[in-house]
C-alpha cells in the first residue's frame, strides 16, 4: 500500500528527518560533543562503563555505514553482532579524526537521499521489502542520539566537569 502525503507535508518531513539526522534541535550535535574531546583519554572507560568514547565512536560511524550500505547494496552482507560493530584497536587522534570525517560523510549521503527522495521515503527497499528509508532513517536517528549522549556525559567525565 502506497503512502500519499501532500508536498508541503513532504518537504516538511523530509525537513525535521534532516534536522533529526544533523542533532540539531533537540539533541546536542555530535560536531559539538567532538570539538574539545580531551583525546588522551578517548580509550579510558569510565565509571564501569563497558566502552571507551574511542570504541563508541566507531561503533557509531559503522553502524551509520552498515545502514547506509543496507539502503543502497543489493548485495548487502550483514556484519556479525556483535563483533563486527565495535573496534578491536585503540584509537589515537588520526583514527579519532578519520573517524569523524567518515561519519560525517555517510550522514551527508543519508542527508542527501532524504533530499533527493532516492529512495522513496516510504516505499519499501527493492531488496528488503520490509524496511524503509523512513525506517532506516528513524533507526539512525535514535542510534546516533542515543551515542552522541553518551559521548557528551564520558567528555564531561573524563574532563572532570562532571556537572
Amino acid at each position: 500500500m502506497a503512502i500519499t502525503i501532500e508536498t508541503s507535508h513532504t518537504e516538511k518531513l523530509k525537513q525535521h528527518l534532516k534536522e533529526a539526522l544533523s542533532g540539531k534541535n533537540a539533541h546536542i550535535t555530535l560536531e559539538e560533543v567532538v570539538r574539545d574531546f580531551p583525546l588522551d583519554t578517548i580509550n579510558e572507560k569510565s565509571a564501569g562503563l563497558p566502552y571507551s568514547p574511542w570504541e563508541i565512536l566507531e561503533h557509531m560511524r559503522f553502524a551509520q555505514h552498515d545502514i547506509l550500505e543496507f539502503i543502497r547494496n543489493p548485495d548487502y552482507k550483514e556484519p556479525v553482532w556483535p563483533d563486527d560493530y565495535w573496534p578491536e584497536v585503540n584509537g589515537d587522534r588520526e583514527r579519532w579524526e578519520a573517524t569523524v570525517k567518515r561519519f560525517q560523510a555517510d550522514r551527508n549521503e543519508l542527508t542527501r537521499m532524504i533530499e533527493k527522495g532516492d529512495p522513496d521515503l516510504f516505499e519499501p527497499l527493492p531488496f528488503a521489502s520490509d524496511y524503509t528509508l523512513f525506517r532506516e532513517i528513524t533507526l539512525m536517528v535514535n542510534h546516533n542520539s542515543y551515542h552522541t549522549g553518551q559521548l557528551m556525559l564520558l567528555k564531561r567525565i573524563l574532563s572532570g566537569n562532571e556537572a
